[in-house]
């Protein structure tokens, strides 16, 4: 009740999900990795595997690319015991979307902690450039340019790239780095104003940040895991280089459903974030 437009009280009243097969088409280029992502949120406790098809954007502004998703997101809520299956059909890019994926959800018993409160040794930096609909040039400039930042600082680079057409035309890259119980991502799209070379720089560098910072989980991947964290037994903590009105936003808006709280503490250049 109340979901309208202005509307200031919404009433939800969830019911037990239903195993099974879903497909949903999001509409145009609407973000696919989001919906996956608060699907999943309440599907792990199913009796039997749920797996959901999405119709959409993979890789569009303000949400997860889809290798982020795969390689970040994904990875990190496996952690705390959530077993997901993902499959890349095709890729959707603004405005016309188009892109296809399917999330298999497997039925658990309950979560665990998620313990990354101590600093690790990223030495690797792993990637995947997406490009549809334009030319090759495009991402061995882009991969070059990451390839370069990285070793710069020592890291080990090992860039793929997927190439393949789609309804409208578009790229970006994806970096990651794994290190002990956890993994760091950063993810830039390509613009028309905004070189190749740039986009794969900036894209080493965000992650060179928070690398260097000792995070253990970084400033995206923090928003995206706090409810898994909040639902999975307290004492789970991890690293993160700083906090954002967001992030509190999200502390704020958990504690209003669930009985856990969030501590902020500084421990010499980055923050340690538990959940109590």
């Amino acid at each position: 009740d109340g979901l309208s437009v202005h509307s200031t009280n919404l009433t939800f009243t969830p019911h037990d999900i239903k195993p099974g097969a879903y497909a949903f088409d999001v509409g145009t280029a609407g973000s696919m990795t989001l919906v996956f992502q608060a699907c999943l949120l309440s599907s792990f406790h199913t009796p039997t595997p749920l797996t959901i098809k999405l119709r959409g954007g993979t890789d569009v502004r303000w949400a997860p690319s889809w290798d982020y998703f795969s390689h970040v997101f994904l990875p990190l809520v496996s952690t705390i015991g959530i077993h997901t299956e993902v499959t890349l059909i095709r890729r959707g890019y603004y405005p016309t979307g188009g892109g296809e994926a399917t999330l298999t959800v497997h039925p658990i018993e309950k979560l665990f902690v998620f313990s990354a409160d101590e600093p690790q040794n990223f030495t690797d930096m792993n990637g995947i450039i997406h490009r549809a609909n334009l030319p090759d040039h495009i991402s061995t400039r882009m991969k070059h340019a990451a390839i370069k930042t990285a070793m710069r600082q020592n890291l080990r680079a090992m860039i793929q790239v997927d190439a393949a057409p789609s309804s409208s035309s578009g790229t970006g890259i994806t970096l990651w780095s794994a290190a002990g119980p956890t993994v760091l991502g950063s993810a830039v799209l390509g613009e028309k104003t905004v070189s190749a070379e740039i986009v794969g720089e900036t894209a080493a560098n965000q992650l060179l940040q928070e690398i260097k910072s000792g995070a253990t989980v970084d400033r995206y991947a923090i928003d995206q895991i706090l409810p898994y964290l909040a639902l999975a037994q307290k004492g789970s903590a991890c690293l993160i280089k700083d906090i954002s009105n967001h992030t509190k936003t999200n502390m704020w808006l958990i504690k209003q459903f669930l009985p856990v709280d969030f501590k902020v503490t500084s421990q010499q250049d980055v923050l340690l974030l538990q959940v109590k």
